[in-house]
């Protein structure tokens, strides 16, 4: 009887059937060998110019902080983003652009679980994600 599918599709669907090269591999734990798509997050997070951010969102976010001026946190914030990006040898322009909408997004998030700001460790895998 000849096969309707042609012959690498048949070798394919026969390896994973019965267990192909998957099934010699080692378990993995999570996230082990996974690379983030966003790149080096670490050398984006520990700068001065993040901690100054953690500092201003915390200082502005935080119970008891004076009343909100979302207009004010943001610009101050984008001015962090602007000197952050001229730090990094690039265009302070593109990371204010690249980065503008993440200070309503801290407000948010800020607002549904204070938490975030009670250090830079719950900031940090609030705007990134788990190390």
């Amino acid at each position: 009887m000849r096969s309707c599918l042609p012959l690498p599709i048949l070798l394919a669907a026969c390896s994973l059937a019965v267990g192909g090269p998957a099934a010699a591999q080692s378990p993995q734990k999570p996230n082990e060998g996974s690379v983030s798509l966003q790149g080096d997050t670490a050398g984006f997070m520990n700068n001065p110019h993040m901690r100054a951010f953690y500092a201003l969102s915390a200082a502005t976010l935080r119970k008891g902080a004076p009343p909100l001026d979302v207009a004010d946190y943001e610009r101050r914030s984008l001015a962090i983003f602007r000197a952050f990006g001229e730090a990094s040898g690039g265009s302070a322009s593109a990371m204010e652009d690249h980065l503008k909408l993440i200070p309503r997004q801290i407000v948010q998030i800020a607002k549904d679980d204070a938490s975030i700001l009670d250090s830079f460790d719950r900031f940090r895998e609030a705007l990134i994600g788990p190390p």
